[in-house]
């Protein structure tokens, strides 16, 4: 008889960054008073889900949108590594559209290959350990559902690995907004099916560095 596991993965709610950096995996960064309400509208949203393992980013936004999940249904919060933020050498700069970065002789050597890419983390590297911490997930929670709370490039970089698409991609068209969940649907140890959805509302995906 075949077994089936939900892992859902859920990006952080909105991060208190009153200076526009690009955080990263910076320490510190907390979540918004709105970034709090949006953990509390997921965990009522999955209150009659069978979840019984979630599983978090070492980050402060990852743990604090995990805590009210964990809290309804009675477990620890599994802190995973791989789950993190991807690394990226503009952490700790404003980065963006529109704010002269482009335009920076300094920037230019990191922006030489945006297929790796070579400003950061390769995003093979980021697919692979984030398919090993799904994996993890679904062993945790065999025959139930797990939560993973990570970051919007890892969840994306996964999403577009296992549909077979090329993972180098425009940021502004990433659909991973805020406390959205992407859920895997495992059969046994084989993926089934994949979904999205936002439970906190509506949000721009092109909100990055988060």
């Amino acid at each position: 008889m075949s077994t089936r596991t939900l892992v859902h993965l859920l990006r952080h709610g909105e991060v208190h960054n009153p200076d526009g950096i690009l955080y990263g995996r910076l320490p510190g960064f907390h979540l918004s008073e709105r970034g709090r309400a949006q953990a509390e509208t997921v965990a009522k949203s999955l209150v009659d889900n069978d979840v019984v393992a979630v599983v978090a980013s070492p980050l402060q936004r990852a743990q604090e949108t995990a805590t009210p999940i964990a809290a309804a249904h009675g477990v620890d919060i599994v802190t995973e590594d791989r789950l993190v933020e991807a690394d990226n050498r503009f952490e700790g700069t404003r980065f963006g559209v529109g704010d002269g970065a482009l335009r920076r002789p300094a920037n230019w050597p990191l922006m030489r290959d945006p297929f790796t890419p070579s400003w950061g983390e390769p995003y093979l590297r980021i697919a692979h350990r984030m398919l090993a911490a799904a994996h993890r997930a679904r062993e945790l929670a065999t025959g139930h559902e797990a939560v993973c709370v990570s970051h919007q490039l890892p969840i994306w970089t996964l999403r577009r690995y296992l549909l077979g698409q090329r993972l180098w991609h425009d940021p502004r068209r990433r659909q991973c907004a805020l406390a959205s969940l992407t859920t895997l649907e495992f059969t046994d140890q084989e993926l089934t099916g994949l979904r999205y959805r936002e439970p906190a509302g509506a949000g721009d995906p092109r909100v990055t560095g988060a």
